[in-house]
Order: structure tokens, then C-alpha cells, then sequence
């Protein structure tokens, strides 16, 4: 970070930049910093015409600047000077060594020792009490509503765009010309990359101003471009997203959608309205789910895909509408996430009834059902997903030339 930028964590500091270089850093405990003192500060003009001298409240500020630059991110409030000395005059010309060392830290109050020496000779010594606070920082050409509630630590950048129904939890980032607006409701640590578009109203031309809203968990990034649209009357009033998804650049989710835990979506994928996706899914690179739809948890979509069906859990889908096929289990996907061998010996068998065998689906569940060996949560999961699902299910087997595709 610039030292203009981190000295601007003062909460009242003078005009002034009294920093010019850091010349050693250890963080979070020392720092020493260099200020040239030269005739043409304004602070001279009226300290004293014909013997400038630079005064001691702007020493102790220099040293506070100092410190600001060694303490972590936050507003920092000088609290305090305690046994304070002044040694020798400065005067212009003179290069002062900035010297901070933190002490202790109770709570928001920091102590740290703080000196300044012109060619080795001390010249003024402190104790300075500082408090640190996790307060919202917002680039002054964002457009903040006064009626949003932002939390402690969040970044806003410059020229985003706050509405006044916005909540956003502690240490979000919001990036330069990104738009949060609507009745959107964000958990902590929360990232918006430039130009993201979030919360604004749906493209459903049955919408009339309806007051529907966006919930979005916590630890979630939203890259370049995402647009996320809130609710509609007709479907629930609520577009929700969980916590830790990454939705990559361009990525659309449509209003009345509901995203899971940790899920992925590639480049360009688009969710048309009242989509589901469950935990751990992964929707590749400019791919389509139709509306009212379902992704299964830990399902895995290919890129370029469109899917009209539900999308089975534990599984690869790829293709295109009447195209789209089953290329066995998300086996990369699923050893990742921690699956044991025994549990994905059960699915693979799950799906050979489902795939591989002369049954029909109705069948092949009862097959499952009906075999001891493949009791477990997740199969149990499998069979009920597909049980309930209102569009059908994408359950057509792919070509083994083409599974082998995939898989490379």
C-alpha cells in the first residue's frame, strides 16, 4: 500500500504527508521511516518568521504517521501521549530517522515507543497511545446511500455504487464501478471485483417493483461482471446464496435462484430463474441451467453445456438439451472433497443400475433400494433427489469414447 493511502487510516491527521520513505520494516513490531525537513514546509511560514523550527505537535504527528504504517488495517485514533521529550530543535535541512517500535496491545488500545534522530543525535522521544478500529474505508468517489449499513472493515472503491437498502457484513471489498443495489443483504468477507452488478431488479417482465430481496452469504467472491438479480413475488421473493462460492467473470444467476455451499461456476455460466444448486457443484465455463431446474450436490456440468433436466448428483453431465449425457461419477471432484473409497465404490454401483443395466429408472431405484451393500447417506441422497424431481432427470449414459474425452 502507498504510504499517502495507509497514513490515511489516521482518523484526524493534518494535511500534511510528515512521511517520505520507510528504510526498514519488521511487521507488526518495528518500522523506521525518513522525513526530509525542508524550508518550503508550510508549517514554517508562521513557526518562526526568520528562525523556522519545526513544531513539536508535528513531530509527535510525523511519529503517529509512522506508526499508522506499521499497524494493521484499520482507522487509527491517537489516544494519548504519555512522557514526551524534546531534545534539539529541527530546523530545515535536517533528515529526521523515524524510529516506532509497538509494545503491548489490550484489546483496540495499542502502546508504542516512538523516537526521532537527526544524524544520530536523539531529538524527540514519546510514548504514544493509539486505537485501532475495524471502520468501513470508502473511496471518496464512491456513491454510498447515508441509509446503508456497512460493516466494520470493508473497502469500498472508487466510483462503486451503494443503494440504501444494502447491508454488507465486516471486511467486504467492493471494487472500482461495482453496483450492490436493492433490498441485498451480504455476510462477511465478501469479495466484489470491478463492474459486478448485484442485487438489482429481475428480468421478469411479470416484476413491478415488488420489494424482493438478495441474501448472500459470507466469504463469497464474485468476479468481473457477475450479475446477480434479487427475487420476484411469484417465486418466493428471495434469490439466495450461500457462503465460500466463487462465481467467475461474467457468470449470471437469474432471479429466485438458490445456491448452496461451496460451489464453483465457471466463466460466462448463466442460471435461468428458480434454479437450485446444491453444496459442492460445479458449473463450467458458459454453460446454461433452464429454469426451475436442479444441480445435485457435488454434481459437476461441462462447459458449453445446456441443461433442461436435473442434473444428477455425484456426477458428470455434458452436453447440450436432448444431448446432454452421464459420464459416470465426479470421481476428481469427489476424492477432492474427501470421499472414502468405500462411499464412492457404493455410488459407482448406484449408477451402474442407473446407467449400465436393461432397467428403467423406476426400476433401477428399486435395485438400489433393495441392496444392503450400498446403504450410506449419500445414495440415499442420490435416490431421493431423483425421487423428487419435478422436470426429470438427465440420466442418459455417454458413449465410452467420449467418457475417455472427458476424462482427458
Amino acid at each position: 500500500m502507498p504510504i499517502a493511502s495507509a497514513v490515511d487510516r489516521l482518523a484526524c491527521r493534518y494535511p500534511s504527508l510528515l512521511v517520505d520513505d520507510i528504510a526498514e520494516q519488521e511487521p507488526g513490531r518495528r518500522i523506521v521511516a525518513v522525513k526530509n525537513v525542508t524550508v518550503n514546509e508550510e508549517f514554517f511560514q508562521g513557526h518562526f518568521p526568520g528562525t523556522p523550527l519545526m513544531p513539536a505537535v508535528l513531530m509527535i504527528e510525523s511519529l503517529t504517521q509512522v506508526a499508522s504504517l506499521l499497524l494493521p488495517a484499520g482507522r487509527v485514533t491517537l489516544r494519548g501521549v504519555d512522557n514526551a521529550k524534546f531534545r534539539r530543535q529541527v530546523v530545515p535541512g535536517d533528515r529526521l530517522k523515524l524510529e516506532v517500535t509497538l509494545d503491548r496491545r489490550r484489546g483496540p488500545i495499542v502502546r508504542a515507543r516512538a523516537s526521532a534522530e537527526v544524524g544520530g543525535q536523539l531529538v524527540a522521544e514519546a510514548e504514544l497511545v493509539l486505537a485501532v478500529t475495524d471502520e468501513a474505508r470508502i473511496d471518496p468517489t464512491a456513491h454510498v446511500d447515508s441509509r446503508a449499513r456497512i460493516g466494520a472493515g470493508t473497502v469500498i472503491g472508487p466510483h462503486a455504487v451503494i443503494g440504501p437498502d444494502v447491508v454488507l457484513g465486516k471486511n467486504c471489498r467492493v471494487g472500482a464501478s461495482a453496483v450492490i443495489d436493492g433490498r441485498t443483504f451480504v455476510g462477511d468477507a465478501t469479495e466484489f471485483y470491478p463492474f459486478a452488478s448485484i442485487g438489482l431488479p429481475p428480468q421478469d417482465l411479470k416484476y413491478r417493483g415488488e420489494p424482493t430481496e438478495l441474501v448472500i452469504g459470507s466469504r463469497n467472491i464474485f468476479r468481473e461482471f457477475v450479475t446477480i438479480h434479487r427475487g420476484t413475488a411469484g417465486g418466493g421473493g428471495r434469490t439466495t446464496i450461500g457462503d465460500a462460492n466463487l462465481f467467475m467473470a461474467y457468470v449470471h444467476v437469474a432471479h429466485d435462484c438458490h445456491v448452496g455451499n461451496e460451489t464453483i461456476f465457471g466463466p460466462g455460466a448463466t442460471l435461468g430463474g428458480h434454479v437450485h444448486v446444491d453444496d459442492f457443484a460445479a458449473v463450467s465455463a458458459y454453460s446454461g441451467v433452464h429454469q426451475f431446474c436442479r444441480v445435485g450436490r457435488h454434481a459437476f456440468i461441462g462447459g458449453y453445456s445446456v441443461v433442461t433436466k436435473d442434473a444428477l448428483p455425484f456426477a458428470r453431465t455434458v452436453g447440450a438439451r436432448s444431448q446432454c449425457r452421464v459420464y459416470g461419477l465426479n470421481r476428481i471432484g469427489l476424492v477432492r472433497r474427501g470421499f472414502g473409497k468405500d462411499t464412492l465404490v457404493k455410488l459407482r454401483q448406484a449408477y451402474r443400475y442407473l446407467l449400465q443395466s436393461k432397467l428403467n429408472a423406476t426400476q433401477a431405484l428399486q435395485k438400489i433400494e433393495g441392496d444392503p451393500a450400498l446403504a450410506c447417506p449419500e445414495v440415499e441422497y442420490l435416490v431421493g433427489f431423483i425421487r423428487t424431481a419435478p422436470r426429470g432427470v438427465i440420466i442418459r449414459r455417454g458413449k465410452v469414447s467420449d467418457e475417455e474425452a472427458v476424462d482427458g
